[in-house]
This record gives C-alpha cells, structure tokens and sequence, in this order.
C-alpha cells in the first residue's frame, strides 16, 4: 500500500510504501520502513530501514507510528501526527498533517511538537479544535497507566 503524506493544503510531501497487518472497521495497521538516512531525533536514534508500525483510527484527528530498532526490534518510541483523518482505497492511504506532533519516549515522557508551525496554518476553527482534541485523545492514551503497544491498538482506539 502506498502511504502518503500531505501538508495542511493537500498537496503530496512524502510517499514510501508500506504492508496492511490488519484492518478493522475503526483503524488501519500498517507495517513500514524507515526510508531517510540515519539521524538523531529529539534523541532518538532512527536507522535506514528501523521498522514503523503505523495506525490510522478511523475518524480521528491522529496517527500513531510505533518506531522499532531494525536490529532488535526494541521500540525506541511512538511518533504521532495530528492530521485530518486519513483517507484510503485498495492501494494507497494517505492524511493531511497539520504540523502539530506528539514524539512519545519508552519511559513515557510525552514532548509536544511544532506548536508554533501549527498556530501559523491557516485552519478554520473546528479544524483547530478538533487538532487540539486529536492531541488531547493521544496524551490520554499515552498517560493510561498500562503500557501502549500496537498490535494491541482496539484497548485504546
């Protein structure tokens, strides 16, 4: 399947392609590979070819990418988009971003992404709530005292 992502006005930023794992009536799961060169990310250390697992809730105002290690598969954290609910065929997916980001450590640290590169979009007023909610839902999930891992995603979606 093709994932692509597009800024706030629609227009395409970033393709790469990935594999369903599973798909029900509220989520899509994806499975995909790093594709950009080795860099360091708010201290996360993401690898060519680590593997993301990624979530698009049905409706809702985010997704979810469960970064792995390509070597271990240790989960080195959650990197989550606030994006107008993504959209999908048979062949491809794809969700507007809307700048705003949620990068969520192993140990549950939780750090806010690009506040001002998202009050600087030209969104309507329910576009901004509902992207202010869309963060508010993944702070929820992220504080639950039992631990976030995808392949359980239906507990929080």
């Amino acid at each position: 399947m093709r994932i692509i992502k597009n800024d706030h006005l629609g227009n395409s930023v970033w393709e790469y392609d990935g594999k369903v794992i599973e798909q029900t009536a509220s989520a899509l799961l994806l499975e995909a590979r790093f594709n950009r060169s080795d860099l360091v990310f708010n201290g996360i250390f993401l690898r060519e070819g680590d593997r993301f697992l990624e979530l698009y809730p049905i409706d809702k105002w985010f997704n979810i990418f469960e970064i792995h290690d390509k070597d271990n598969d240790e989960i080195k954290g959650w990197y989550c988009n606030i994006s107008r609910p993504a959209q999908s065929d048979t062949e491809k997916i794809f969700y507007d971003d809307l700048a705003l980001d949620l990068l969520v450590y192993p140990n549950r640290k939780m750090l806010v992404l690009d506040e001002d590169e998202f009050k600087s979009l030209s969104l309507d007023q329910i576009e901004t709530l509902n992207a202010k909610k869309g963060l508010e839902q993944l702070k929820e999930i992220f504080s639950r005292s039992e631990a976030f891992i995808m392949r359980d995603f239906k507990r929080f979606i």
